[in-house]
């Protein structure tokens, strides 16, 4: 069988989750139209009887500014050291010239392609214009272009993927979808729904640890602090009688007991942790 490790790299915003997402047919990857959600690497295992594929989403490769920033890099660097495929991302309508830079600068052991995203938001012109911009690019052996909002790109990305992977065994058993524990994603659909209930600065100074994970007969009890910086970003989490945490709850609770397709009574409480993205003992205990 055909087997291997197709890593994904671009700037915060090129569509990266989205592309998991799409090629594992499931929602691996929280999604937001905020940049710099993607705080870990994330795997996705595809396999099919004649082949395995293990899909490496990364965070957006960014200048670090603090200790959380540097820690997501890291997961960026240990991904260029090793896969059989780098797919570089780039939003068809986004700044070119900052994404040549960034890959430019990627020390890249893997072979590489420009993968054009977002191509169903562009004309046939400005798609041909991103396209030549890239042709002929150091690092890249190829450009290619999807939308995810086409089914039928998903296929035809997977067939060019599968035949430049190498023949061996699969990495992973069968039955998994990924390497990440189910809490992990229990954490992340949470923090996807701050993200998408909250503003400003508020889903950037939070991250969410799951204290208790329980799968009982008939549910799955989840237990989560949500951790902000200061009193007034938790004020606003709780909100005006509860409001706020209430929604936050039900949505997140929903969008759990989705993936999980089972029922699930989930818990949250919001704690203030001054500076966490900064505190290297806190990076440690919350998993980054």
């Amino acid at each position: 069988m055909r087997s291997g490790f197709v890593n994904f790299f671009g700037k915060p915003n090129a569509g990266k989750s989205t592309l998991l997402n799409f090629l594992m047919e499931e929602k691996l990857a929280i999604v937001s139209s905020k940049v710099q959600t993607t705080r870990h690497r994330i795997k996705g295992i595809l396999t099919e009887e004649d082949h395995q594929i293990v899909l490496s989403d990364t965070p957006g490769i960014i200048d670090p500014k603090y200790p959380l920033h540097k820690r997501m890099m890291e997961a960026v660097r240990s991904a260029l050291e090793d896969g059989d495929l780098a797919l570089l991302l780039v939003d068809a309508h986004s700044d070119w010239s900052e994404s040549d830079r960034i890959f430019t600068e990627l020390k890249l052991k893997a072979t590489a392609w420009v993968l054009i995203t977002k191509t169903d938001l562009v004309d046939g012109v400005k798609k041909q214009e991103a396209i030549q911009y890239f042709q002929g690019k150091p690092y890249a052996s190829r450009v290619l272009t999807i939308s995810t909002k086409h089914p039928a790109d998903r296929k035809k990305l997977l067939k060019e993927i599968l035949n430049v992977l190498p023949e061996g065994p699969a990495y992973f058993p069968a039955d998994e979808i990924s390497d990440a524990q189910t809490r992990f994603f229990a954490s992340e659909l949470i923090r996807e729904k701050i993200f998408e209930l909250t503003s400003e600065e508020i889903p950037y100074h939070t991250t969410v640890v799951v204290r208790e994970f329980q799968e009982k007969t008939t549910l799955v009890k989840i237990v989560a602090d949500i951790v902000v910086h200061r009193e007034s970003q938790k004020a606003i989490l709780i909100g005006e009688k509860g409001a706020m945490i209430k929604r936050l709850g039900t949505e997140a609770r929903q969008s759990i007991e989705s993936f999980l397709q089972r029922k699930v009574f989930l818990e949250l409480f919001v704690k203030v942790r001054p500076k966490w993205r900064e505190n290297e003992v806190f990076l440690d205990e919350y998993g980054y």
